[in-house]
C-alpha cells in the first residue's frame, strides 16, 4: 500500500494542494538535514523527491506528479532569465572568446572519449556510440545555478563559469542535430532534423523581441508590476517554447541578456530571486520524484563507464581549455567540477536517438541516459558547491554578521570648520550584498546605522572607530 492512497480518495483539488504541501515541506526538512552535512540545498531537495516518488513510499499520487510537469519549463524560465544579467556586453568582450574555447574543448572531448570508450570497451555500433558521446556533451544547467544562487558566488569563476554552461548546450544541441541528421536521415526524414534548430531559433529570436520591448513597457512601473509583467512574459515564452517541443532555456536566457543589456536594470533580478524559492523547491523535489532508482542496476558496467568517463571529459577539457585561453590557475582547477550534472537536455535528446537506433539498443541508450541522470543530479550539486568554495567566490561569514552586527562607523574630524563627516562603511551596491549574504535584518539595521551617520547632531574630539552603542550615546547623552 502507498502512503498517496491514504488521501487520494479526496476530490481533486484537496490531493493537489496536500500534494503541494507535502512537496514543500519535505524539501524544505531535507534541505536542513543536508545543511547539517554541508551539502547544498538542491541535493535534499532531489533525495526528499526520490523518498517521495512512487518507487520508495510513494507519498504523492502519480497523476498529481504528470500533471505538474509545466513546473519545470517554469523555473527553467525564472534561472535562465537570472543567468542573462551575466552576459554583458562589456562582459562578454573580455571574456568572450575565451568562454568559446573552453565551451567547445569541453564539449568536444568528453564527446570523443564516450563515443571511443563506449565503442573500443563493448564493441556496440559506431551509430550508438556516436549518438551516446554527442548527448554526453550536455550539461544541466538548473541544479549548478541553484547552488551559485544559494552560496551567492560573485566573481570570475561564476562568470565563465555560466557562460560556458549556457553555450555548452548551444553546441551540443547542433552537434547532435548534424550527427543525426547523417546516419538518421532516412529513419526519421530530413524536416524532424531541420525542425528543432529552427525552433530554437525562433525561440532564441522571442526571447530577443521580448527583451527589447519589456524595458519601455515597466520602466516607470512599481515594483510589484514590473515583477507582474515579467513573470508573465516568461511563462509565456515557456508556454511557446513547450508548444514547439524546445527547452525554454536558451529563449528566456537570451531574454534575460537582451533585458540587462538594454535597461541596466540589476534591481529587478534580486527581485525576482526574493520570489522563486518555492518554485524551485518544487521544481527539484518532482525531479526527484521521477527519477527512477531501479534503473540504476539495469544498466550495468556500460552506465558506468559511460558515467566515469564523461566526468573524465569534463574535467580535463575545462582544463585544457582553461590553459589554452590562460586562465587564473582557480579557475582552471575546478570549472570542471561545476560542470558534471546532465539531466534535461540529454533526456530530451536521448528521446531522439531512441527513434533513430533499432529498438533494443535505443531502448538500452534511453535506459544509460535516465539512470545516470540520478548519479549526475545527487553529485553534481554536491561537486559545484565544492568548486564555487575553493575557488574563493563565496566568502567566510564574519562572526560579526552571523550575530547581525552592523560594521563599525568611521568618523572623522574636519578641522577647518570643526564639524564632523562619517564615512559610513554600507553604501546602496553593499546593502544587496549583506541582503545577500546575512539577511533582511541585517540591511535593517545597517540603514539604521547610515540614518545615524548622517544625522545633523555630530561628534566632537573623537577621530577613532566607534560602534553604533557608542555613536547613539554621543548624538543622544553626551551635549
Amino acid at each position: 500500500m502507498k502512503i498517496y492512497e491514504i488521501y487520494s480518495h479526496f476530490d481533486t483539488p484537496t490531493v493537489v494542494l496536500i500534494s503541494l504541501a507535502i512537496v514543500l515541506a519535505s524539501g524544505f526538512l531535507l534541505s536542513r538535514i543536508t545543511k547539517l552535512l554541508h551539502l547544498p540545498n538542491v541535493t535534499g531537495y532531489i533525495i526528499a523527491g526520490v523518498l517521495l516518488g512512487p518507487g520508495v513510499f510513494g507519498v504523492v499520487p502519480p497523476n498529481i506528479i504528470s500533471g505538474m510537469e509545466f513546473v519545470s519549463d517554469v523555473a527553467l524560465a525564472f534561472i535562465s532569465f537570472g543567468v542573462g544579467k551575466f552576459f554583458k556586453v562589456e562582459r562578454l568582450k573580455r571574456t568572450g572568446w575565451k568562454v568559446i574555447v573552453i565551451t567547445a574543448m569541453q564539449s568536444f572531448l568528453t564527446g570523443l572519449l564516450v563515443t571511443f570508450a563506449v565503442k573500443l570497451c563493448f564493441n556496440f555500433s559506431w551509430d550508438f556510440a556516436i549518438l551516446l558521446g554527442s548527448i554526453a556533451m550536455a550539461t544541466a544547467p538548473t541544479s549548478t545555478m541553484m547552488t551559485i544562487h544559494q552560496y551567492h558566488a560573485r566573481g570570475d569563476f561564476v562568470d565563465v563559469l555560466l557562460q560556458v554552461i549556457a553555450l555548452d548546450n548551444v553546441i551540443c544541441l547542433f552537434v547532435f542535430s548534424i550527427v543525426t541528421g547523417i546516419m538518421g536521415a532516412d529513419a526519421v526524414g530530413i524536416v524532424d532534423i531541420a525542425k528543432p534548430i529552427l525552433y530554437n531559433l525562433g525561440a532564441i529570436a522571442l526571447g530577443v523581441v521580448c527583451g527589447f520591448i519589456t524595458g519601455p513597457m515597466i520602466r516607470h512601473r512599481k515594483q510589484d508590476n514590473k515583477l507582474i509583467i515579467v513573470t508573465a512574459v516568461l511563462i509565456a515564452i515557456a508556454g511557446v517554447c513547450s508548444m514547439l517541443g524546445v527547452s525554454p532555456l536558451l529563449a528566456c536566457m537570451v531574454y534575460g541578456a537582451v533585458y540587462i543589456n538594454f535597461t541596466k536594470d540589476k534591481e529587478l533580478y534580486h527581485q525576482i530571486n526574493h520570489f522563486t524559492p518555492p518554485i524551485m523547491t518544487m521544481f527539484f523535489v518532482l525531479s526527484g520524484m521521477n527519477l527512477d532508482v531501479k534503473s540504476l542496476g539495469s544498466v550495468g558496467l556500460v552506465g558506468l563507464v559511460y558515467v566515469v568517463v564523461r566526468i573524465i571529459g569534463k574535467l580535463s577539457g575545462s582544463y585544457l581549455g582553461n590553459v589554452v585561453t590562460r586562465q587564473q590557475p582557480v579557475i582552471r582547477k575546478y570549472l570542471g567540477f561545476a560542470l558534471i550534472p546532465s539531466a534535461g537536455v540529454a533526456i530530451g535528446l536521448a528521446f531522439l536517438a531512441q527513434r533513430i537506433l533499432p529498438t533494443e539498443t535505443g531502448d538500452l541508450l534511453m535506459t544509460i541516459v535516465l539512470s545516470s541522470s540520478v548519479l549526475y543530479e545527487l553529485i553534481g550539486p554536491v561537486s559545484a558547491r565544492m568548486a564555487i568554495f575553493r575557488s574563493g567566490c563565496v566568502k567566510p561569514a564574519t562572526t560579526a554578521t552571523d550575530l547581525g552586527i552592523v560594521p563599525q562607523v568611521e568618523v572623522q574630524t574636519d578641522s577647518s570648520d570643526k564639524t564632523k563627516t562619517a564615512d559610513c562603511p554600507v553604501d546602496k551596491s553593499e546593502h544587496v550584498t549583506m541582503e545577500d549574504s546575512v539577511g533582511d535584518h541585517v540591511v535593517a539595521l545597517a540603514e539604521h546605522n547610515e540614518t545615524l551617520c548622517d544625522g545633523k547632531d555630530k561628534t566632537e574630539n573623537n577621530d577613532k572607530s566607534i560602534g553604533i552603542a557608542t555613536l547613539f550615546y554621543h548624538n543622544n547623552f553626551k551635549q
